[in-house]
Parts: C-alpha cells; sequence; structure tokens
C-alpha cells in the first residue's frame, strides 16, 4: 500500500501534479540575464577588453574638436557642441562592435556553448546575453563619454529627460546593429576576419553621415547616401535631444531602422547559430 501511493505521487509530480515544481516564468529572459552576468563578470576579471569602447570615442572627439574646430565651426566650443552627438552615437555603433564578436568566437571555440547546448538552455539566450552585456558596456562608454565632453565644455541646451532619451536611443540603435557582428561572428568563426570585419563594416555607416559636417557641404554623391543612411537619422534625432530642434520625424526613423536591424540581423543569427552549432 505504501509503495503503492508514493509511485502514484511520484507520477503525480512528474505530470505536473500538486506536488510538482512550479515551472519559473520567463526563460528566455531569466538565461540572457544570467549569462549576460557571466560575461560581464569576464570583463571584469580582465578590463582590457573595455579599453576598445572607451578610448576610442574619446579619442575621437579629441582629436576631431581641436584639429577641425576652427576650419569648420569656427572654433571648438561650438563644433563641440555640433560634434558630440555624432560622436555619442559612434560610441554605441563603432566602438565595442568587435568585442561583441570576438566573445562569440572565442566562447565557440573553447567548446563554452556546447556545454551550454546540454543545458536546459534556450539557444536564443546564449546570443542574446552576449549582446545584453555588450549593451552595459556601452553604458559605462557612453557615462565617461559624457564625462570628458563636460570636462571639454560640451553642455546639454535641453535637459535631463531629453539627454537619457538620447542616450537611450543611441545604445538602443547600437544594440540592434550588433546583430550583424553577431551574425558575422557565427558564420566566420575566425578571431582574425571576425575582427577585420567587425571593424570595418560600421564605418560606411558612422563616417558617411552629417556627424563631423553638415550634410550640405559633402560632394553630391556623399549627400545623398548622407541622407539615407540609418546613423545620420540618429545622430539628428540625438542631436535634436540634446541640443534642441525637431526631434519626432529623426526619432521615428531611428527607432524603425533599430528595429528593422533586430528583425533582419537578429533573426539571421539566431538561425545561423542554431544550424551551425
Amino acid at each position: 500500500m505504501t509503495s503503492t501511493s508514493t509511485a502514484a505521487t511520484g507520477r503525480s509530480r512528474v505530470a505536473g501534479g500538486p506536488g510538482a515544481p512550479t515551472p519559473r516564468p520567463w526563460p528566455l529572459l531569466r538565461h540572457s540575464l544570467a549569462l549576460a552576468g557571466r560575461s560581464l563578470t569576464k570583463t571584469r576579471r580582465n578590463p582590457g577588453v573595455l579599453l576598445d569602447a572607451l578610448i576610442l570615442p574619446v579619442l575621437f572627439l579629441v582629436l576631431f574638436v581641436y584639429l577641425f574646430g576652427g576650419a569648420v565651426a569656427g572654433s571648438t566650443q561650438e563644433y563641440l557642441q555640433y560634434l558630440f552627438p555624432g560622436i555619442l552615437v559612434l560610441t554605441t555603433v563603432l566602438a565595442g562592435q568587435v568585442a561583441t564578436g570576438l566573445h562569440i568566437v572565442v566562447d565557440m571555440k573553447k567548446g563554452v556553448f556546447d556545454r551550454f547546448r546540454s543545458m536546459p538552455v534556450p539557444r536564443t539566450s546564449i546570443l542574446l546575453g552576449s549582446v545584453l552585456a555588450d549593451a552595459i558596456r556601452y553604458v559605462v562608454a557612453v557615462v565617461v563619454l559624457f564625462g570628458v565632453g563636460y570636462a571639454l565644455g560640451f553642455r546639454v541646451e535641453t535637459g535631463f529627460g531629453s539627454a537619457l532619451a538620447a542616450t537611450g536611443l543611441a545604445i538602443g540603435f547600437g544594440f540592434s546593429l550588433s546583430w550583424l557582428t553577431v551574425l558575422v561572428a557565427v558564420l566566420l568563426r575566425d578571431e582574425t576576419l571576425v575582427s577585420t570585419v567587425g571593424f570595418l563594416l560600421p564605418f560606411p555607416l558612422v563616417f558617411g553621415t552629417s556627424m563631423a559636417a553638415p550634410a550640405g557641404t559633402m560632394p553630391d554623391w556623399l549627400r545623398a547616401w548622407a541622407e539615407v543612411n540609418p546613423v545620420s537619422h540618429v545622430i539628428e534625432a540625438c542631436r535634436g535631444l540634446l541640443l534642441g530642434g525637431p526631434v519626432a520625424g529623426p526619432v521615428a526613423a531611428s527607432l524603425a531602422w533599430s528595429a528593422g536591424f533586430l528583425l533582419v540581423f537578429g533573426t539571421l543569427a539566431v538561425v545561423a547559430f542554431r544550424r551551425r552549432v
């Protein structure tokens, strides 16, 4: 009688009866955040991986302001006000993109992802966790950039809420575009190729914009590209949010491009990862 009752209780728990453990909700989000925490732990133990995201934007800001400020805007202070929103977007688009791909390639080669496959972890969370960790690194880079910008004389001309909106818009766009680097990493699986491609891919997007100079001063072919370039929309949106001006159109375009990049590159990266891992 006792053994029969025990067996019935075991079947009840297995079948999801009253004694069965309650499944925890949101498995994709939970596992992604856990894997993002793992990636950030690696960064804390090896802070050198943050250097490109921290140093490169600051280097561009200082060089552009003091080399071209007088020629483009007449004074370094006016040019700093014009340039800073573009460097803010550059921080999330260019800096850190290489690290995103390299982290994935290294984990794939070391067999880390193979161990994850043997666990009850959604495969999408393996990639999402890495990209979420990089988004947090972008936050650190943006804080450093604002600190250096304020030390040089940059000032937000709108308000704190608008500055937060500009920062969130830039980080969200960088998060969406980083899935292109993830796709490259999954397909190539080679550190050298991923470093080269991941560094070169954003350049046409970043420098074919109104970041350093108004689009009206460019040749016709470059102006035509700058006007349709998605990064230009993000820069103009951030410029309006930080300095004042029309923002509805640029913000809407920025959000649309971000959603499109996330949908296309994110889907392709996940499909490629499931096929090749």
